[in-house]
């Protein structure tokens, strides 16, 4: 039997109470690392916790909002603390506040990027002294093909993604001389509570742009998530990879 992949690294989730986030954290659970889920409500975290303990895996749960700096900090350093270090972090949390330019207001635009760019400097911000010191460490970036193509009605949601990729290339040539590998994911359109609330005909339009003819699997984003955060991936800084059925050919 093949060792977990993840074992006893020590794994650092936002958004991960629900979609690509908690398809994430059981995957992470399953390959044997210790799981943080972080979250907005307590509910969601909790059951996330419960998910990943009876997969037989380690893991502790805490709210946090990443807009905060200030519990961003706690969470840190409470992770730090209890177990002394911190592997990987997964930048998932993200929003979206759709409208068309001449129509979205500023506090959509604020919002989304309050979330999706902010938020991840945030945690990122907040990890990184921590696995220069230990000369290792892996920053994973929620990104999208949506920040690589843009998408009708996504100005603020494409630019954070957009953003991201900047973000990824940008640490990855910081971080990697001090043993820190950044990378990011851009998923398609996914079975997630976001797409779900999309209208019906604008979801079977984007189906029937993808040469796959359906929409991903939330564990489809986990499985290439768990292949970059573990040591199979140690030359890999830097990129972003599509996860999308080939939607941009």
């Amino acid at each position: 039997m093949s060792t977990p992949r993840l074992l006893n690294k020590v794994c650092l989730i936002t958004g991960a109470a629900q979609g690509i986030g908690l398809a994430t954290a059981l995957k992470f659970a399953a390959e044997g690392a210790l799981v943080l889920v972080c979250d907005l409500q307590q509910a969601g975290v909790d059951a996330a916790v419960e998910q990943c303990r009876q997969l037989g895996a380690s893991a502790e749960g805490y709210v946090m909002d990443v807009t905060q700096r200030s519990m961003v900090n706690e969470v840190v350093a409470s992770v730090k603390a209890k177990f002394g270090r911190i592997d990987v972090l997964v930048n998932n949390a993200g929003i979206t506040a759709d409208a068309r330019l001449q129509k979205m207001t500023q506090e959509q635009f604020d919002r989304v990027i309050d979330v999706n760019l902010r938020g991840v400097f945030h945690c990122s911000q907040a990890v990184a002294d921590t696995m220069v010191a230990q000369g290792s460490g892996v920053i994973l970036n929620a990104s999208s093909v949506v920040g690589m193509y843009g998408n009708f009605g996504q100005t603020n949601y494409a630019a954070t993604k957009f953003g991201l990729v900047g973000f990824t290339k940008t640490w990855s040539r910081e971080l990697g001389p001090k043993g820190v590998r950044v990378n990011a994911v851009a998923p398609g359109f996914i079975a997630t509570p976001m797409v779900a609330a999309m209208p019906q005909p604008v979801l079977q339009s984007l189906i029937d742009k993808v040469h796959m003819r359906r929409i991903g699997k939330p564990e489809e984003i986990a499985n290439v998530y768990a292949f970059l955060a573990s040591d199979e991936a140690s030359y890999i800084n830097g990129e972003v990879i599509e996860v999308s059925g080939g939607i941009s050919l």
